[in-house]
């Protein structure tokens, strides 16, 4: 595991050594321990001041920060309800699509950080959207709701934006091929809600570029789409052919 050196982090780490000693050293089932003792968890730290040393998660922190920040502006949240938003919010950035599960055709699911800590992706309950609406006809439930349902507005396009980013710079354009799982991007979306589809064919154009491809989503709908419209997900087979 790494981390900065938050006193959580610091905590944590002493904590459960501290119970892996314990381990070592009470009486347990056979079972438990074969299982437990040979498991030490090694957590490394990043140099004290090295925020950028973290990458990829300090990037995502220092993105939530940012629109977390916008999206609060001035508001005048009680502890239940900034609670609440922050609930909803860690939904939101739980339930982002990861990877491809498979690479099966007829497979349209995505990993998330869901799948790893409760083991399905995460649902929400469905709510009217509040874009347009003056928050002094809003009850303080539904101002809870507006200010979720901006901030998921601004963080997924920002999260898209970034995946198109890498797929541009990272990949070149002949890797955009049939049979991959792609993030269509979409406006006016409900949170937690990432529409996902399967390139099932491409139109390259005169110099060979794909700029065009046709999409399939889960529920069987076809259509095309310019390239600048899709993210497309992380695969194994893309890193072994960039190295």
């Amino acid at each position: 595991m790494r981390s900065d050196r938050g006193t959580n982090f610091v905590g944590g780490d002493r904590q459960l050594k501290e119970l892996h000693e314990l381990l070592k050293t009470q009486l347990l089932e056979r079972k438990i321990a074969d299982f437990c003792q040979v498991r030490g968890i090694d957590w490394k730290f990043n140099p004290a001041k090295a925020p950028h040393q973290g990458g990829l998660w300090e990037a995502g922190v220092k993105s939530v920060k940012h629109h977390l920040n916008r999206t609060l502006k001035e508001a005048y949240l009680t502890y239940e309800e900034m609670n609440t938003l922050l609930v909803q919010i860690e939904a939101i950035l739980n339930s982002r699509p990861l990877c491809q599960q498979s690479d099966d055709p007829c497979d349209y699911q995505a990993l998330s950080p869901a799948h790893f800590l409760i083991g399905r992706e995460l649902t929400a309950v469905a709510e009217p959207l509040y874009g347009g609406v003056r928050e002094n006809t809003l009850t303080r439930y539904q101002i809870v709701q507006k200010r979720k349902q901006d901030f998921w507005r601004r963080w997924s396009r920002d999260y898209v934006t970034e995946l198109q980013k890498r797929g541009k710079w990272d990949k070149a354009p002949a890797m955009i091929r049939i049979g991959m799982l792609v993030m269509l991007k979409e406006d006016n979306t409900p949170p937690q809600t990432w529409r996902l589809g399967r390139i099932v064919d491409t139109h390259p154009g005169g110099d060979g570029v794909v700029r065009v491809v046709t999409v399939r989503t889960s529920n069987g709908a076809t259509f095309s789409r310019p390239t600048t419209q899709i993210a497309i997900l992380p695969i194994q087979d893309n890193e072994e052919e960039k190295d």
